[in-house]
């Protein structure tokens, strides 16, 4: 009941409806609010004028709603007739229910009538405070206007339901109590509200005042009050007018505007609407039905997104922490590489110390028997010995010589931790939530005529569907290690082509790629699975050792602008002064790999290196002045000789042969990682590479054994 305590307040006093009427668009007023809001208007616009000329039809003629202005476009509370040179500009004000509606244009004569029974002023407007529809009253005024006593029923019955202290019906602002009621004009008055408008004189004397609980007995217990007709006062309803929907009494039939229309009995009209009222009601309680299951349904899911959250940010919270351990153990691994470069460094910057002492004692002693031989005074004996110490001098001397008194290993950590991909991933780490605004990019397509492999290096091509529409900001390739493993990312950018070099001989790779923009990450691609080249295996005689070996040439991409390059890239040469460093184009990780290099031009004193180098190694010195370059630089090489290089990456060791001798032990230890074949050339000497090439016997031998 008391969700529809609004339903029964008049929308202009906000109170309980008190001899309600019913206005042409079927909204409610007080009677005494009617009079309220209405305003006066020009003469040229009234009913009797409208008639005059022939324009009015109705005896309710709404105002041309062209013609009227409510409320400013600011809504700014102020509304106004246009139109009308007569009529002022009218401040409009609030009901307690939050509707605007205007004063009546001039305050009402002091009066002891009823509302109903007041005159209203000539020519008035009334516009409904809901609709805001406007009609200009005829000569009834308010009492064409029928009551609605079926509100006034219901609101009787809700206020004794509610079984409140009785108010007064007349107070304009706070209803007070109260303290007597007139069972001739049905009101319940206050002290001051009966003596100002039922004083105790003239017809209102005869009036029974009883009290508010007596009051509200007799008028329960009294009949109710037939509702009689607007245009006939005396008669009451008798029929109901089907075109006009509304009830009319016998005379509007015969004499009325009703006496051409179609009407039905009252009684069966009655019966008829509350049937369709009922079943109105039944569709619309189910709706109510569902409205409540559905606020039990909303607090429910208040309470699980709380539970969610929790759930939620515990979740995250793990996983951001399961990143930050996985990045520490990261950070220790890189740690102990950056320590094992240390240790290596010093191991090298020792080692030459250690060879630099030595040679330095030999040449100190050297040069002081040279002296106490100069000192003696025989010459015969001088003589017998002098071509011998001036060669050993000279020998000395040039020991010294090529690169013996520089460092061979820098003080500077070229290590460069690359974290960017780290980065970008932490950037681009969010919520996977597909937003229809911005949706990540179409999966790629890998496009398989142009992917292949090549030695051990791998092409792939991808593109985006044909079809897509959403533009891809970059790609992400991933290969796996070779052995089934992992994946790990081997590109990241906007090209849609990538070669991979430096992967293992004989082996199987599986790749795919990905493609990204701001919003997210694509799925993957399909999976392609590629295969190495296999070389070919050699079995010495001595020994069952298995070798993989590889074609290649020299790489015109990376080399130094000075090489000159010849016979399939085979031969090279420069005519610079300076050292020039050229590689393969193959790179090695696994495996043992022998290749060699003869010797077709050597004059100039040229000083040729051989060995291996990592892809950034410096391209303007002689190959093994930095510490990204492992090579071999003094003895033995004339025009014609022949380097052999062998790369055992299982036993990490680097050996070099020239005419097919080996150069003393090892030359280098602990060599791991991607490791490129590579020469450095000056003064017009010139190389031809040869692969291919089975290992020597005697150190397949020995490989064997160990």
């Amino acid at each position: 009941m008391e969700e529809m305590e609004e339903e029964l307040k008049c929308p202009v006093c906000g109170s309980f409806y008190r001899e309600p009427i019913i206005l042409p668009c079927s909204h409610n007023l007080c009677q005494a609010c009617a009079r309220n809001i209405l305003v006066q208007t020009p003469e040229s616009e009234s009913p009797q004028s409208r008639r005059a000329s022939g324009s009015g039809v109705s005896d309710y003629d709404y105002l041309d709603l062209d013609k009227m202005s409510l409320y400013s476009e600011a809504d700014s509370g102020y509304g106004s007739y246009g139109g009308f040179a007569s009529a002022p500009t009218t401040p409009c004000q609030k009901s307690p229910n939050g509707v605007r509606v205007f004063p009546p244009a001039m305050p009402p004569p002091p009066t002891h009538l009823s509302p109903a029974l007041a005159p209203v002023p000539r020519n008035s407007c009334i516009t409904c405070p809901q609709c805001h529809r406007s009609l200009i009253l005829d000569d009834r005024g308010l009492r064409g206007f029928p009551k609605n006593r079926v509100l006034e029923g219901v609101i009787d019955r809700y206020q004794q339901s509610k079984a409140a202290a009785l108010k007064c019906q007349l107070c304009e602002k706070v209803p007070k109590e109260a303290t007597v009621m007139c069972e001739q004009c049905d009101v319940f008055y206050c002290d001051p509200c009966r003596l100002r408008c039922h004083p105790p004189r003239g017809p209102l004397a005869k009036h029974r005042l009883v009290p508010p609980a007596q009051g509200r007995v007799s008028r329960r217990l009294s009949p109710r009050k037939v509702s009689t007709c607007t245009d006939h006062e005396l008669e009451n309803h008798s029929m109901y007018c089907v075109q006009c929907k509304m009830p009319v009494c016998y005379q509007c039939l015969e004499e009325g505007k009703h006496s051409s229309h179609e009407v039905k009995a009252l009684g069966a009209m009655w019966k008829l609407h509350k049937s369709q009222l009922s079943q109105a009601l039944n569709g619309l309680s189910d709706r109510a039905k569902e409205a409540k299951e559905f606020l039990v349904q909303l607090r429910n899911m208040v309470q699980q997104i709380q539970e969610n959250s929790v759930e939620f940010e515990a979740c995250l919270v793990a996983q951001c922490d399961a990143l930050i351990d996985a990045l520490n153990r990261r950070k220790a691994q890189l740690l102990a590489r950056v320590n094992k470069e240390h240790e290596h460094k010093l191991k090298v910057v020792r080692d030459q110390i250690s060879h630099c002492t030595v040679k330095l004692r030999q040449t100190t002693g050297l040069m002081e028997y040279c002296l106490e031989v100069i000192k003696e005074n025989d010459p015969s004996g001088f003589l017998q010995i002098s071509d011998a110490l001036i060669r050993r001098v000279h020998l000395t001397e040039d020991q010294w010589g090529k690169g013996t008194l520089t460092p061979r290993m820098t003080t500077d950590f070229d290590l460069s931790l690359d974290n960017s991909p780290l980065l970008q991933s932490i950037h681009q780490l969010d919520f996977v939530q597909v937003k229809a605004s911005s949706p990540v990019p179409a999966t790629p397509i890998l496009q398989l005529e142009e992917c292949c492999t090549h030695n051990n290096s791998a092409t792939l091509s991808w593109k985006q569907p044909p079809l897509s529409t959403v533009p891809a900001e970059g790609y992400i390739l991933e290969l796996d290690d070779g052995s089934g493993g992992q994946f790990r990312e081997v590109y990241v950018g906007k090209e849609t082509m990538c070669t991979v070099d430096g992967l293992h001989f004989n082996s199987t790779y599986n790749a795919r790629v990905k493609a990204f923009n701001k919003t997210g990450v694509s799925p993957y691609s399909k999976t392609l699975v590629l295969q190495t080249s296999e070389g070919c295996n050699f079995e010495t005689q001595s020994a069952p050792y298995s070798q993989l070996v590889a074609w290649f040439a020299f790489d015109p991409g990376s080399a130094h602008s000075d090489i000159i390059f010849s016979n399939d890239n085979l031969t090279v040469t420069c005519s610079s002064y300076d050292d020039r460093v050229v590689l393969g184009k193959t790179g090695f990780s696994k495996g043992v790999h022998y290749w060699e290099l003869t010797i077709d031009r050597y004059d100039n004193h040229p000083d040729p290196a051989f060995g291996v180098a990592r892809m950034d190694v410096m391209k303007d010195v002689m190959l093994g002045k930095d510490d990204k370059a492992w090579a071999i630089t003094e003895g033995g090489i004339t025009k014609g000789a022949t380097i052999g290089v062998l790369l055992d990456l299982n036993r990490k060791t680097l050996t070099f042969f020239i005419n097919d001798e080996q150069q003393g032990p090892i030359a280098f230890e602990n060599v791991e990682g991607l490791f490129f074949p590579a020469v450095s050339l000056n003064r017009n000497v010139q190389v031809t590479l040869h692969t291919g090439l089975p290992v020597p016997d005697f150190y397949s031998s020995r490989a064997s054994i160990a």
